[in-house]
């Protein structure tokens, strides 16, 4: 009779045990809690933490993220407005703010990501449709593009480097998604805190005629730099002949200024030599005569002079 007593007894306390264990639970800082009975929610949700109550056996405890979660898209090809496809990258940061909505609605994250992935994803494709791509690219209308000093000169017409003016910029865009995501993720108990372009790449077919049309307005650029060296060579090389013929002709006036200088200090020289006295006089008409002699006669030379020229009056003289 003892025995089965105390095996009654055992049983009995395993039993409470059990039971106690199964009616209670722990909400931790991080989660919240839709208590269900037969698969249908009982009462309100449980967002406070600590231990609770529920009927054992019955209800079942459903957990629920409390903390901000993440939405991170795959990257989806779009239209712009202007016709250009592109790969465009999202990310997104939510939470569960109403979580017997969320439950009801979808159940689980996985779910929920899910819908995100719809609703964000054909947002966004409208957003883009209606934006030209230099309005999803620039972040905002206010920026001033930075100009290579060397493209800036005195006839640059101001077209090369500006950028297209814009109306709105990525980041209003960025908010017109947000804008319009938010009103429909609520009804699913969520909270939509941000939205983010995380990466933006031209399609693979359009690539090539990217590259091309940057790879045309560099060669504009190069040529333009060409024309402009090639006029400046010209106009050096036109420079070079003007000032070497201007310094050749100044040369060519001072020494002519020198020498013409120095004939005639010669000449005063010698006049002041020889007219000293009628010896000196004499014996200056004799070598000059004689140096005209050098220059005049040559190797079979025939001179016709007359008897009364001053060439001849020396050759009468002189004895065979």
């Amino acid at each position: 009779m003892k025995q089965l007593i105390r095996i009654v007894s055992t049983v009995v306390a395993v039993a409470a045990v059990v039971t106690a264990a199964a009616s209670l639970y722990t909400v931790s800082e991080v989660e919240q809690v839709i208590v269900t009975e037969f698969g249908k929610p009982v009462g309100e949700p449980i967002t406070s933490s600590g231990l609770h109550l529920k009927t054992p056996f019955i209800q079942e405890v459903n957990s629920i993220e409390k903390r901000v979660l993440e939405w991170d898209g795959n990257p989806s090809d779009m239209p712009t407005k202007d016709k250009l496809y592109i790969s465009v990258d999202l990310f997104a940061r939510w939470r569960i703010t109403d979580p017997l909505q969320y439950f009801l609605r979808l159940k689980d994250e996985r779910s929920a990501q899910s819908r995100l992935d719809d609703i964000l994803g054909s947002e966004t494709r409208n957003a883009v449709a209606k934006h030209e791509l230099i309005e999803i690219i620039r972040t905002t209308k206010d920026r001033v593009p930075l100009k290579d000093a060397m493209l800036v000169d005195d006839e640059d017409d101001g077209t090369v480097g500006t950028l297209v003016p814009i109306r709105k910029g990525r980041k209003l865009v960025e908010k017109e998604i947000f804008a319009a995501a938010a009103g429909k993720v609520n009804v699913f108990g969520i909270e939509l805190l941000d939205i983010r372009f995380k990466r933006i790449n031209y399609n693979e077919s359009v690539r090539p005629k990217i590259y091309d049309r940057m790879i045309s307005e560099r060669r504009q650029i190069a040529q333009r730099f060409v024309s402009e060296g090639n006029g400046e060579a010209a106009r050096i090389r036109g420079n070079r002949v003007r000032d070497l013929n201007k310094i050749q002709s100044e040369a060519y006036r001072e020494v002519e200024t020198i020498r013409g200088a120095a004939d005639a200090k010669a000449a005063e020289i010698y006049a002041t030599a020889y007219s000293q006295s009628a010896g000196a006089i004499a014996f200056y008409e004799f070598t000059a005569t004689l140096q005209s002699y050098e220059e005049t006669i040559q190797e079979n030379t025939t001179l016709l002079l007359s008897t009364d020229s001053d060439q001849f009056k020396f050759l009468r003289r002189m004895t065979p």
